[in-house]
C-alpha cells in the first residue's frame, strides 16, 4: 500500500500488504477533511485511478456532481465522526466517467486520547446486484401491471387461511367490490348461502392444498347480490422450504358461455327430437296407410260376405263384431294419420263457443259427475278455422285426461282468450290474431321428464291396457294441420294446463272453395258401368272389384298405372277408381295422364292418406280407405252425377 505523510500507526508491514491484495473491495484511507491518504489495488482496479492520482485529492471526486453539489460527502464523513460509522448505497463515478453502484462503509479512525485522525473507508461494486435487482424490480412491476390491466379475469392472492390480500381491476369489475373492501376477508363471501354451509370453500382450498391445484365451476355472488356462473382455478404458493405461503385464485365469469352452451345444446336438442318425430311421423303415416289397406279388405270382405249368406243369428253376430272392430281399427289409423299430419281435415270456420257449449252435455257424462265442469269465455269470441269433428275429439280426449289426473274429482276449467299477436309469444306461429282455449285441471301434474314426454307417440302414463299414448299426439297433429300449436304446462301437485292455439278466421284460406248453394241431386239409377279399378295390393283391389260388380258394373282390373292405361288404350271405360300409393305410377300422376289423354273419364282416388302431393290435381273425387259398399257407391253416384260423364274422345 502506497502511503502519504500521515501520523504513525500501530501495526506491521504484513497488515499492509494484506490490505493491498484485496481486488474485490476499495480499501483507502482519508484525513480529517477527507482527502485521500491511501489506495489499495482493488480500488484501482475498479474506479479507474491509479494512486499518485488521488493521493492528497478529496474522495468527493467519486460523487455524482449531483451529490456533491448537495453535500452528501461531507454528510457521510459527519454522520461517521459522530455515530461511530458510515453505511450506505449509492451511485459512484469511475475515472472514464462511468457509474457503478457502491456498497460504502465509513469508519472514523482515533489515536489513543480518542482525537479524530482519519476515516477508514471500504468500497464495494455492487452494480450487477443492483442491475438484478432492477430487473427484477422492472419484472415485478410488469407483472403488477399486466394482473392489473387484465378485465376479464378476476386475478388475486389468498394467504394460508383463505382471506384476500391482494386484488386486480378484473376482479374489481367482475365481483364488484374495491379493494379496500375485500382485503382481508374471506374468499366464502363470493360464494352462495347453500354453498358456504357445504363447506364448498374450504373444500377448495383443502385440495389446493392437497395437490397443489383445485379448478371447478359455479354460481357466484357479486357484491350486489346478483349471481354469475364462474370458472375458478386455485393454485397452491409455498416457498422455498415447501411450507404453503398461500393461494393464487383466477376467476371468469363465463356466464354467457354457459347461457351459449345451454342455448346450443337445446337446439340440438329439439332438432333430434325434430328429425326423430319427423323419422316417426314418415314410419307412422306409412304404417296407417297399409293398414287401411289391410282392414279394407277385412271389412269389403265382411259386407261382401253378409251379401252372399244367410247367416245364423251367431254367424251374423261374429259378423258384426268383425265389422266393428274394423271400425275401431279404422278410428286408430285416424289417431295415427293425425299424428303424421295426414289426417283428412275438413276445415271450417267454427263458433268455438257454440261447439263446446253443444259438446257440454256429452263430455260431462264422458268425464262422470266427480269431475265439475266450468267455462269462462268472453262474451264475443271471433270465428277460429279448423275441423269441427276433430276439434270435437280432441277436446274429449284433452277432458279424459283431465279426468284421469284427478280420481278423487275436482274442477275442470275449461276457457278461451284472444290473443293479438301470437308470433310474439310462439315465434313459430304467424304473426296474426289466434284465440287460445284452455283446458285446466286440479289433478296431480306432471313432472319436468314426463311433461317433456307427454306428447310423444305411444307414450302414457295410464298402465298397461288403458291408453294408446296417441291421444296428445292426435291433438298436436291437429293443432299443426290447422296452422296452430299445442301447449302444455303442468307443475307436479299443482295441475295441468293445455292450451289450444287456432288461427282466427278472418277469410277463405287459400285453396279453400266454398260449396255450392245447391249441388245438383245424385242419380237414383246411374246403370251398369264398364269400371277400371286400379290397385297394387291385391286383396285390395279384389274386394273393390267385388263390390262394384256386385252393384251390376263391368270391371277391368289394373295391377298398376302402366296396365291401366293399356285397358284405357283397347276398351271404352266410364269410371275409374284408382289407389293413390303406388310405385312407378302414382294414382294423380295416372289421372293426369288420363285427364290429357282422355279429359271425360270420371276420376275417384281411394287412397289411405289424408293429404295428396302438392302436384296432384284438386278436383278429383277422393275416397278415403277403408270404405264399404256404401261410401263406394256414394262416390260413384257422384262422379256420374251432372255432365261429369262425356264421352272418350
Amino acid at each position: 500500500m502506497i502511503e502519504a505523510e500521515m501520523p504513525a500507526l500501530a501495526g506491521g508491514d504484513r497488515y499492509k500488504l494484506l490490505v493491498d491484495a484485496i481486488t474485490d473491495y476499495a480499501i483507502y484511507m482519508l484525513d480529517r477533511q477527507g482527502n485521500i491518504v491511501s489506495w489499495n489495488s482493488g480500488a484501482s482496479r475498479f474506479k479507474g485511478y491509479e494512486a499518485h492520482e488521488v493521493l492528497n485529492t478529496h474522495f468527493s471526486r467519486f460523487y455524482r456532481p449531483a451529490d456533491r453539489e448537495s453535500g452528501l460527502p461531507l454528510v457521510a464523513l459527519s454522520n461517521a465522526a459522530e455515530t461511530g460509522r458510515f453505511e450506505g448505497e449509492g451511485w459512484r463515478v469511475r475515472k472514464d466517467g462511468s457509474e457503478f453502484w457502491a456498497h460504502v462503509i465509513i469508519d472514523p479512525i482515533r489515536d489513543d486520547a480518542g482525537d479524530l485522525i482519519g476515516f477508514a473507508k471500504i468500497t464495494r461494486d455492487l452494480t450487477e446486484r443492483k442491475q438484478a435487482e432492477e430487473q427484477l424490480r422492472k419484472t415485478e412491476q410488469q407483472f403488477r401491471l399486466l394482473v392489473q390491466g387484465v378485465t376479464d379475469y378476476a386475478i388475486y392472492m389468498m394467504d394460508a387461511d383463505g382471506r384476500v390480500s391482494s386484488w386486480n381491476s378484473g376482479a374489481e369489475r367482475i365481483k364488484g367490490y374495491r379493494p379496500d373492501e375485500i382485503i382481508g376477508r374471506h374468499f366464502s363471501s363470493f360464494f352462495p348461502e347453500l354453498d358456504r354451509l357445504a363447506g364448498a370453500p374450504e373444500q377448495a382450498l383443502e385440495a389446493a392444498r392437497r395437490d397443489g391445484r383445485y379448478e371447478s365451476e359455479g354460481w357466484r355472488l357479486r357484491k350486489d347480490g346478483t349471481r354469475f356462473w364462474a370458472n375458478a382455478i386455485i393454485d397452491a404458493i409455498r416457498g422455498d422450504d415447501g411450507s404453503l405461503i398461500g393461494f393464487a385464485k383466477i376467476t371468469r365469469d363465463i356466464t354467457e358461455k354457459r347461457d351459449a352452451q345451454q342455448a346450443l345444446e337445446l337446439a340440438r336438442e329439439e332438432l333430434f327430437q325434430a328429425q326423430k318425430m319427423e323419422a316417426l311421423g314418415q314410419l307412422t303415416g306409412g304404417i296407417a296407410h297399409d293398414f287401411n289397406n289391410l282392414l279394407m279388405a277385412v271389412q269389403a270382405s265382411l259386407d261382401l260376405l253378409k251379401r252372399r249368406i244367410s247367416p245364423t243369428p251367431e254367424a251374423q253376430s261374429l259378423i258384426d263384431n268383425a265389422l266393428q272392430a274394423t271400425r275401431r281399427g279404422a278410428s286408430l289409423t285416424q289417431r295415427l294419420l293425425a299424428f303424421s299430419r295426414r289426417q283428412e281435415l275438413d276445415l271450417a270456420s267454427i263458433d268455438l263457443w257454440g261447439l263446446i257449449r253443444g259438446m257440454t252435455d256429452m263430455l260431462q257424462r264422458s268425464i262422470g259427475p266427480a269431475v265439475i265442469v266450468e267455462t269462462h269465455f268472453p262474451l264475443s269470441l271471433p270465428s277460429v278455422w279448423t275441423d269441427p269433428n276433430q276439434m270435437v275429439n280432441a277436446l274429449l280426449n284433452l277432458a279424459i285426461n283431465a279426468r284421469d289426473a284427478m280420481p278423487e274429482g275436482g274442477r275442470l276449467l275449461i276457457g278461451a282468450r284472444l290473443e293479438a299477436d301470437a308470433g310474439k309469444v310462439h315465434p313459430e306461429l304467424r304473426e296474426k290474431a289466434y284465440l287460445c282455449v284452455y283446458i285446466q285441471d286440479e289433478g296431480h301434474g306432471m313432472d319436468p321428464d314426463t311433461l317433456r314426454n307427454a306428447i310423444s307417440p305411444f307414450f302414457t302414463t295410464k298402465g298397461i291396457g288403458k291408453g294408446t299414448g296417441l291421444g296428445l299426439s292426435m291433438v298436436q297433429g291437429l293443432m299443426a294441420q290447422s296452422n296452430g300449436k299445442l301447449v302444455l304446462h303442468s307443475t307436479e301437485g299443482v295441475g295441468t294446463t293445455a292450451e289450444l292455439w287456432l288461427p282466427v278466421a278472418e277469410a277463405v284460406p287459400e285453396g279453400k272453395q266454398e260449396e255450392p248453394s245447391a249441388p245438383p241431386p245424385f242419380p237414383n239409377n246411374i246403370g251398369a258401368l264398364c269400371v277400371l279399378a286400379v290397385d297394387d295390393d291385391p286383396l285390395v283391389l279384389m274386394n273393390t272389384v267385388m263390390m262394384l260388380e256386385d252393384m251390376g258394373h263391368t270391371v277391368c282390373e289394373a295391377g298398376s298405372g302402366t296396365k291401366a292405361l293399356a285397358f284405357l288404350a283397347e276398351r271404352t271405360i266410364d269410371l275409374i277408381v284408382t289407389d293413390q300409393a303406388m310405385p312407378q305410377m302414382t294414382g294423380s300422376q295416372l289421372a293426369d295422364i288420363v285427364r290429357e289423354r282422355w279429359p271425360g273419364i270420371p276420376i275417384v282416388l281411394a287412397t289411405g292418406y289424408s293429404e295428396l302431393p302438392p302436384e296432384a290435381r284438386t278436383d278429383l273425387l277422393r275416397l278415403s280407405k277403408p270404405f264399404g259398399e256404401r261410401q263406394l257407391e256414394d262416390i260413384i253416384k257422384r262422379a256420374m252425377s251432372g255432365d261429369a260423364h262425356q264421352p272418350r274422345q
